[in-house]
């Protein structure tokens, strides 16, 4: 059977789009590495940071939602992002956030240090020190030495209703196993590891709470949560063994960078399996990646009325 190799990208919804490239790149170091627009909206952004080369696993990307309400996390969907960063260098980065202003709370009852906090929207983020597992191409700054830097993603924390009918999704179709699970005061959490993952982005917990409310989406969303195949075939592959549970998605889609199916789980978050290639280096010379602007052949001849319309970085 085909299993995924772990994360792909995770893509939330930014309320200002300057405000989160300027956190994304300057305070945590990532690599703008596209920049191009939504698809149902040409006037808005919709840009990925990552590694040094957009490396699957190691990329978050944000879909430009301006002057919109701000979402309510809730069961349903997302609710943490968390990325990897290498061991020994949680005290660096609790500095470095607590110079910026921003709230943090360190956890050490883990079997690694965590470091909990919100991005300008309010979406739950965490830094995690783990082991780099295969290639890393981290992207480095003047203030975010190569033994600091984010290595990729670490994992995500889902929302779910049902915590069981969530699980089958993750270790039947995706391949994932459990490896935890622990019940807290009116919460039930299980943790999924990807053992054979050949990068970052190899955990996710399902979280079920009691009485949690339903999200609702908005800025500070987390959109969807997208997981490796390797090809089209293990797409097709992986879709076939979701249609077994009764669960139906999208076409293949094309998103130039990456070919994607959509669905949802069983209780409701929008989750995505997206090819590895092409990847982000083909309109692109990987040393300049993130420079322009990058359109879709069918929307090229739009491009001087879309530059105009999108708000500047």
């Amino acid at each position: 059977m085909t299993f995924s190799a772990g994360l792909h990208h995770i893509t939330a919804l930014s309320g200002n789009i300057r405000r989160t490239h300027d956190f994304y790149t300057r305070l945590l170091g990532l690599r703008l590495v596209k920049r191009t627009v939504t698809a149902e909206d040409q006037a808005s952004w919709h840009l990925t940071f990552g590694d040094e080369l957009g490396t699957p696993g190691a990329c978050l990307s944000f879909m430009s939602w301006e002057d919109t309400r701000a979402g309510v996390p809730g069961a349903g969907e997302a609710v943490t992002i968390a990325l990897a960063i290498p061991p020994g260098s949680a005290p660096f980065w609790s500095e470095r956030l607590a110079d910026e202003g921003i709230s943090i709370a360190l956890d050490h009852g883990s079997s690694t240090p965590v470091i909990a906090f919100h991005d300008p929207d309010g979406i739950g983020l965490e830094l995690v020190e783990e082991p780099v597992r295969g290639e890393s191409h981290p992207h480095t700054t003047m203030d975010v030495p190569l033994d600091r830097a984010i290595t990729g993603l670490s994992g995500a924390t889902l929302l779910v209703e049902d915590i069981e009918a969530s699980a089958r999704v993750l270790m039947d179709v995706l391949g994932w196993r459990e490896s935890g699970r622990a019940h807290l005061p009116g919460f039930e959490r299980v943790r999924f590891t990807m053992p054979d993952s050949t990068s970052q982005g190899a955990r996710i917990e399902l979280l079920q709470g009691e009485g949690a409310p339903t999200a609702k989406r908005g800025a500070g969303s987390i959109h969807h949560i997208a997981f490796r195949a390797a090809d089209d075939q293990a797409q097709a592959d992986m879709v076939a063994a979701l249609r077994k549970l009764g669960i139906e998605t999208t076409p293949p889609i094309d998103r130039t960078y990456f070919r994607a199916v959509y669905f949802r789980e069983p209780s409701g978050v929008l989750l995505a399996i997206a090819t590895d290639g092409p990847g982000f280096g083909v309109d692109e010379n990987i040393e300049r990646l993130g420079e322009r602007l990058m359109l879709p052949e069918t929307l090229e001849e739009q491009r001087l009325k879309i530059l105009t319309r999108l708000p500047d970085l």
